[in-house]
C-alpha cells in the first residue's frame, strides 16, 4: 500500500535537500520504490515536487526548489545573489581562468575533440587548462580518436550544465550571436 502524500513529499524533500547535484525524477523514484518495496508512480513524485516548489516560494525561505541540469535542486533565491556573490568572491580559487574558460568553450562547441585540435584552435598549449577542467569535472574523456596515436577525445560533462545553470547545450549562445555583420561600418549607437 502506497504511503501518504505527506510521507512521500517529506522523503522527496530530503532527497532533493541532500543532493549536491540536481536529482532526476527517476533517481527519486528508484529510492522511494526501494524504501517502500513497491513501485511509486512518477505522478506522485511530480505532485510532491510541485508541493515543495509552492512551499518554498514563501518569503520565509531564502532558498527554493529549482529545475536545473535535468533535475531538481534546492538553491538560493535570486534576491540573495549579492550576499552569495560575496561568499563566492572569497573562494576565488574555485574560479576558472581565462585559459580554462576558452578551452571549455572550444570543447563545448566542438566536442568530441582532441587536445591537439583544441591547441590548434586556441594557438597555445592547453595541458593545464584541460587538467583543471577534468579536476572540476566540467569535462570528461569521451573516448579515443581513430587518428594516428589514438588521442583522447574530450567532451562536456553533466556537471557543466549545472555549473552554467542550463539544461541542455543547445541553450548556449550560437557562434553567430558573437559575430558582427560584415557589412557594418563603424560603431552602432
Amino acid at each position: 500500500m502506497l504511503q501518504t502524500s505527506r510521507f512521500l513529499t517529506t522523503h522527496i524533500e530530503a532527497l532533493i535537500f541532500c543532493s549536491s547535484t540536481p536529482i532526476k525524477i527517476e533517481e527519486i523514484r528508484l529510492c522511494l520504490s526501494e524504501l517502500l518495496d513497491t513501485e511509486v508512480p512518477n505522478e506522485h513524485i511530480e505532485a510532491g515536487i510541485h508541493e515543495l516548489i509552492s512551499k518554498y516560494q514563501s518569503e520565509d525561505f531564502a532558498f527554493q526548489v529549482f529545475y536545473t541540469g535535468g533535475g531538481y535542486q534546492m538553491l538560493t533565491k535570486p534576491q540573495y545573489q549579492t550576499i552569495i556573490s560575496l561568499q563566492i568572491k572569497q573562494k576565488s580559487k574555485k574560479r576558472l581562468s581565462n585559459a580554462a574558460l576558452e578551452t571549455l568553450a572550444v570543447i563545448a562547441y566542438k566536442q568530441p575533440i582532441s587536445k591537439n585540435e583544441i591547441e590548434q584552435i586556441r594557438g597555445v598549449g592547453c595541458d593545464y587548462a584541460i587538467q583543471k577542467l577534468l579536476e572540476k569535472e566540467l569535462i570528461e574523456i569521451k573516448g579515443k580518436s581513430e587518428a594516428i596515436g589514438r588521442p583522447l577525445l574530450y567532451g562536456t560533462s553533466a556537471k557543466l550544465m549545472d555549473y552554467l545553470g542550463i539544461n541542455d547545450l543547445k541553450e548556449l549562445p550560437t557562434p553567430k550571436d558573437f559575430s558582427s555583420d560584415a557589412s557594418e561600418i563603424g560603431n552602432q549607437q
